[in-house]
Formats: C-alpha cells, sequence, structure tokens
C-alpha cells in the first residue's frame, strides 16, 4: 500500500482528492494538513511514501515548506492550478519531484503517485498548453536542430540550468571554465531550438532529456 500525507489549505479539494484515492486498491491517504505550518507534524507521524503538497497556501507555502525541510520530507508531488508558471521552476530548486494539476484524472493522479514513490520524476506532464505557449520560440526548430541530440555533458548542464544554477555555479561544480560552460550553454540552445534558458529547461523537460 502507497501512504499519501495530502496537504492543501482547501476542506473540499482534500476531500475531493481523498475520495478519489479511496477508490485505488493500493493508494490512500493517511493523514492531512490545512497548510505548511501543521504538515511537518503529520509528515512525521504517518510514515508516509509521497507527500501532495499545495503549491499556494497560508501561514507556509508547499515551495517554503520544501525549502525549509530539504531532505527531510517524503518524495513530494505539488498540487498546482498553474496560476504561476514560475511555479514550476521554484518546485524543481526545492527539491519536488513533480508537479500534478488539481483537476487531473484519477487515473493520472494514481499514476502519478505510484511513479514517484517507485522513484522516477513527474515533471512533464505539468508542462499544460499554456505554460508552454508562454515560453516556447514562435518559430518551429529546424530539422537540423531536431536532429542535433544533446550530449552527456549538455545533457548534465540542461539538468543544471533546471535547478537555477548560473554559468559560474556550473562551472564550478562540473570543472571547465565559466567561457567553456558558456559555449556549451549555446550550443544547448541551437540545438534544442530556444532562445533564453528558460525556453531550454521546457523544452528539455517536454523531450525528456531531464
Amino acid at each position: 500500500m502507497i501512504r499519501v500525507v495530502l496537504v492543501d489549505d482547501q476542506m473540499l479539494v482534500r476531500s475531493g482528492i481523498r475520495g478519489l484515492l479511496d477508490l485505488t486498491p493500493d493508494i490512500r491517504v493517511v493523514a492531512e494538513a490545512a497548510d505548511g505550518a501543521e504538515a511537518a507534524g503529520a509528515i512525521a507521524q504517518a510514515n508516509a511514501d509521497v507527500l501532495l503538497l499545495d503549491v499556494r497556501m497560508p501561514n507556509c507555502s508547499g515551495i517554503e515548506l520544501l525549502r525549509r525541510e530539504q531532505g527531510k520530507l517524503p518524495p513530494t508531488i505539488l498540487l498546482t492550478t498553474f496560476d504561476d508558471d514560475e511555479a514550476l521552476f521554484d518546485g524543481m530548486r526545492a527539491g519536488a519531484r513533480g508537479f500534478l494539476l488539481k483537476d487531473i484524472s484519477l487515473e493520472r493522479l494514481a499514476d502519478g503517485i505510484r511513479s514517484v514513490a517507485a522513484g522516477a520524476t513527474l515533471f512533464r506532464p505539468a508542462l499544460t498548453e499554456r505554460t508552454r505557449a508562454a515560453y516556447e520560440k514562435p518559430a518551429a526548430p529546424t530539422t537540423m536542430e531536431l536532429c542535433a541530440p544533446l550530449t552527456s555533458r549538455e545533457t548534465e548542464i540542461l539538468a543544471l540550468m533546471a535547478a537555477g544554477f548560473n554559468n559560474a555555479e556550473i562551472a564550478q561544480a562540473l570543472g571547465p571554465s565559466e567561457g567553456t560552460i558558456k559555449n556549451h550553454v549555446s550550443s544547448i540552445l541551437s540545438k534544442l531550438g530556444v532562445r533564453d534558458r528558460v525556453r531550454a529547461v521546457l523544452r528539455g523537460l517536454e523531450l525528456g532529456h531531464i
């Protein structure tokens, strides 16, 4: 049985999600909390496998809780309506393992929880049409760009870009000079057919590089 802690300030949302998960044979909500401030105690007592955590809550938001308790929480899926597209990146930097929209189907919710409980990440389903439209380059990539795979080093750098590291920090982590990292970043942007780092991360997630 996959044990889930559910943290959301809206009682109706908690009730709805709990009711959906009660329909599955292998997932149960074992504890709930109304905000991040209440969540720590509930999590400590529940011995949970997965944490479902609302992004926006009073007193302590989901992302604030992730930052404060980094490394101490169960694998965490952030629940969001995507009012703020930057929540995707803030959550990734804070250690979230995935995102799900609150109006998700039972099938996708259950599959997402099972995937994260098994050690996978769940970022790609969060890339809604609205999010992609906000960041994608208007012109489609050329055939050459679509056919140019990322090298293993470029994939590594793209993952660090997704985590919010700048060129100097990436250089410090990996060893090459900052100028070399800058060249790698330029190559990544060209191969993905995008014009900035945010679009590169989104395209990388969409294509499965991250």
